[in-house]
Parts: structure tokens; sequence; C-alpha cells
């Protein structure tokens, strides 16, 4: 059998790129061919011609060795089983890496922006996962900031922060007047008063994700979780959702080890749990609203969270930040967040303080009486 290698190659375009998307002909051909159900209305999709997208069908089903279509006189086209499947887990291992993806087109368009103008100001940031940062680095980019986004934990953002590999972290927690312990043990250490600033970001939904059921108002609690035979898909250790999903369980009384799956194989971002949900390799797990919209599936809402931004007390007047908070007050950013569902932007670029901004983070611990 004929080995087949994968080759993997970028450009640079007068357009933009953002997320999981990732070209490539085989997927553009069978997306446009699935969703069009001929290789005339595909063409026309596609904007190519009959004979081109024809051609194209037959030497990929040579490259793969396998049929991609199925013909039936007098019906719509359709995708063979394999071409199916290897569509499906295209695009599951495509969102999966979008974190790594983001990271290394950061890495080039600032090379890039240096090279064409080295006057440029750049923004380094690392941020937990959230669908509305890149549209936030486009309206910087605008404005001659170029915001450098690199996707991690909201502890391991944190951390670089405190490490100086970047200027600017993000990360995002519920407002949680009667403390919490979770966030506490794994956020404290790396936020300090008087040392770092919150910066207002976004605000957003989170939820569990379920695969499409037709019911408009499905219900779903954490507490019917343990012994319900759903599949639970979990973000990695470090992350603001997983931390939410710890503290909440904890909360609610309800065993994480008896939620199947919960501690089992996580995923990196939001996307990447939606797209193992609606593969079916998994039935439920936790997320923000617009990744649930994004791939068609159920959202049940749990609690709304602020999405913060934090820097240095010392960065805080600097050109970047200054422009980085310009573009949050502008009208632009909220403007920018219609398009995802379950997001806005009150207080976005105001600069909070840790104490008034987090009050539950209880920073000082009462001496016992008597000097003991």
């Amino acid at each position: 059998m004929q080995t087949r290698g994968i080759h993997l190659q970028y450009s640079f375009e007068s357009r933009g790129q953002r997320g999981p998307e990732v070209e490539n002909p085989l997927f553009d051909l069978l997306n446009k061919l699935q969703e069009h159900g001929s290789i005339r209305h595909a063409a026309t999709a596609m904007g190519a011609s009959y004979r081109h997208v024809w051609g194209s069908l037959k030497h990929w089903e040579e490259v793969m060795g396998e049929p991609l279509v199925h013909w039936t006189q007098g019906q719509a086209a359709r995708l063979t089983l394999f071409a199916q499947r290897l569509l499906a887990a295209e695009r599951q291992a495509r969102t999966r890496m979008t974190p790594h993806i983001e990271a290394l087109r950061a890495e080039l368009e600032h090379v890039l922006a240096q090279a064409l103008d080295g006057g440029q100001l750049v923004l380094e940031i690392f941020a937990s996962h959230d669908l509305g940062l890149p549209l936030l680095r486009e309206l910087a980019q605008k404005q001659q900031l170029h915001v450098g986004l690199r996707f991690a934990g909201s502890v391991d953002a944190l951390r670089a922060l405190a490490q100086g590999r970047c200027t600017v972290a993000g990360f995002h927690v519920p407002h949680l007047p009667a403390g919490s312990p979770v966030f506490s043990s794994a956020l404290k250490p790396l936020l300090k008063p008087g040392i770092h600033k919150l910066i207002g970001c976004s605000r957003r939904m989170q939820g569990l994700m379920l695969r499409a059921s037709g019911a408009s108002d499905r219900r779903l609690s954490l507490a019917d979780l343990p012994g319900s035979g759903l599949r639970f898909v979990n973000r990695q250790s470090g992350s603001g959702t997983r931390l939410l999903m710890d503290h909440l369980l904890q909360a609610a009384g309800v065993d994480a080890a008896a939620i199947t799956g919960y501690t089992a194989r996580p995923e990196d971002s939001h996307l990447a749990v939606a797209a193992a949900i609606a593969a079916g390799q998994a039935d439920v797990g936790p997320g923000i609203e617009a990744a649930a919209r994004e791939f068609g599936l159920d959202f049940v809402p749990l609690v709304e969270e602020d999405y913060f931004l934090v820097c240095l007390k010392d960065a805080l007047e600097t050109p970047p930040v200054r422009a980085l908070r310009a573009v949050l007050e502008s009208a632009e950013w909220p403007a920018a967040l219609q398009q995802l569902a379950g997001y806005g932007a009150p207080g976005a670029g105001q600069v909070l303080s840790l104490t008034k901004a987090l009050p539950w983070w209880h920073f000082k611990t009462p001496k016992p009486h008597g000097g003991a």
C-alpha cells in the first residue's frame, strides 16, 4: 500500500485568519460536497468550474486510495463513510490544535510586523482560551498595535506573567462573594494587590454542552451527572474552566470521581471539548455558549463569569497597554462581541484593583485574639 505523508505549510495573505481555520483543498472540497450535494453546486460555491472540481475529486480519490463520494442516479451526491470519518477526524484534530496554531501564527505575525515596521507597538498576551480575544487582536491591529496572543490555562497564563514571558495575562472567574477555596488556592499565589492591576475585558456565559436533542428547554444539572451514564469530557488541569467545574461540584456536594470521564483525557480549549461531543466521543462537557453554538450543540447555562486581563502596575501606562485599553473602551469591541453567543463587555477597558474586583479573595487573614 502506498504511504501517504502529511505535509504542513503556511502562506502570507492579505486577509486575516483565526481559530481552527486551516485551509486544505481536500477538506474544502469535501465540506462543499457535503453541504451542497452535487459537483455543480459545490463548484459554484467554490468559484470553480465543474471540470476542475471533478478532476480534483478524482485526484484525491487516487491519492487516498479510497472512493470519496457515492453516486446514485437522481439523488444527491453523498460522501462515503470513509470520507465522513476523514472529515470528522480532521475537524476535531484541527480544533484541538487551535491554541498551538494561534501561537505559531502570533509568532510569525510578530516577526512580520517587526520586519515591516520596527516602530509598531507590540504586546505579548498569554491568556486562557477565549473566542473573543482573536477579535480583540484584529481590532488592535487596525490601531497599529500587534498583539502576540498565546492561549494557555488561566494558571499557566498567570505564571507566564510572573516569569516575565508576557506583559498581559488573561484569566476568568465567576462572581463569588462567598469565596472559593478552589480558585483561591490556584490563583491567589499568582496575584498580588498593589503589584498587579486588572483590566476589564468581557463577560461570558459558561455551562454544559451536549449533543443537540431538539428540546428547546433542555435541563441538566451537575448533580444529575453521577450515575447518569453520560460520558464527560473535561478541560485540562489549571484551566479556568476546570477550576470552575471543580468549584461548582464542591459547592454542590457532588463527587467528581463519580462522573464518568471527569479525569480522563482532557481537552485544551472550549472548541476542542465541543468537537469531541459533536464527534460522539463524549456526551457532555463544560464550555462557553459560543463554542456550543459553533458546533450545533445544546447548551445548559450554569454561571456568568468575568474575563479579566492583568498586568504589572508599572506596565499599566506603557504605550502598548494604553493602546489595548483604548481598544477595549471603544464602541468597536462590544460590537465585535455581538457575533458570539453569551458574550458582553460591561466595564471593558476599566482599570480595577484586585481587592475591589475580587472581593471573595480574602487577602488578609484575621489575627487571632489575644495576640496568640
